[in-house]
């Protein structure tokens, strides 16, 4: 018999949940809403909201619409977006993550300090390109310096001041390393005594899925994490849960299962980001319900 258990721990996190929430809401009173962006980096969860009526659109069709209603996901958005919306009489439906703004309202006190005042440099642990990384970029007038990993570092002048945030959803143990790297360059530097400010941005709600999924990885024989590939938090825990158990799959969805994956008398541990589902993560377990005689918890 195989053991199937649904991590309880695993699913959205409150910003992509609240944002969720207010789409859902809106389009029971509308027939369509605009969405500018992946509502979730999850394409099932995309395809669900669509058929209700919720329309993907890019910054630049934003720029052409009038008189109507866009939806701000939870990863927010630059200035720009705000102007843009007052220019063309758009009603912004804002679901940008409370975390999330108040770090842009840090990022931006910053700029006016390290910046301005200090003629330093902001730089930003995150991936470029990357929707929160444009709405964090947006309250620097885009001068922030993007990085992604220690091969990055060049793209900072050691020469001055420096402050370090993080994407919200980035890695704690990332984080922690590219702080250290940045202090090694600075101490090795002509001015080992430059200003250097390092800020743990990181939502708790993401850091501390970390250890309790090396808790969970390791009570089962086979992981199967279920999240969309456009997920930066996705890669980042199923990181997590490969390191600690070598047996686990990352599946978009249950049509990506592999049978050859079990074996008899195994525990199969479902889980997921912060922006997979729950009813995909219940879809997963039925699935795998209907090819063995298990038990689902």
């Amino acid at each position: 018999m195989i053991k199937v258990t649904i991590d309880k721990n695993s699913g959205y996190c409150f910003g992509v949940e609240y944002a969720i929430e207010m789409a859902e809401a809106e389009l029971e009173e509308s027939e369509n809403l605009y969405c500018l962006g992946d509502i979730v980096h999850n394409d099932m969860e995309v395809k669900r909201l669509h058929q209700k009526g919720l329309r993907i659109i890019s910054r630049e069709d934003l720029i052409k619409l009038t008189d109507c209603k866009v939806l701000i996901r939870a990863h927010g958005e630059p200035p720009e977006t705000y102007q843009i919306a007052l220019k063309n009489n758009i009603e912004l439906i804002d679901a940008s993550c409370p975390v999330v703004l108040k770090l842009q309202n840090r990022i931006k006190n910053a700029y006016n300090d390290t910046v301005t005042q200090k003629k330093g440099q902001i730089v930003i642990y995150g991936k470029e390109g990357h929707a929160e990384i444009i709405g964090l970029n947006g309250q620097l007038n885009n001068e922030g310096v993007i990085i992604s990993s220690e091969s990055d570092l060049d793209k900072i002048d050691f020469s001055k001041p420096i402050e370090l945030f993080s994407q919200t959803t980035k890695s704690t143990e990332g984080f922690y390393h590219i702080k250290s790297k940045i202090e090694e360059r600075i101490k090795n530097s002509p001015n080992p005594e430059q200003y250097f400010e390092a800020n743990d941005s990181i939502c708790r709600q993401v850091s501390n899925r970390e250890p309790q999924l090396t808790i969970f990885s390791n009570q089962h024989n086979v992981i199967l994490f279920v999240s969309g590939k456009k997920s930066s938090n996705g890669k980042a825990l199923y990181e997590v849960c490969k390191k600690n158990n070598s047996k686990t799959y990352f599946i978009e969805n249950e049509t990506e299962i592999d049978i050859n994956w079990f074996e008899q008398n195994s525990t199969v541990g479902i889980c997921g980001a912060t922006s997979t589902p729950n009813w995909l993560m219940q879809q997963v377990a039925d699935f795998v319900e209907k090819i063995y005689d298990l038990e689902v918890f």
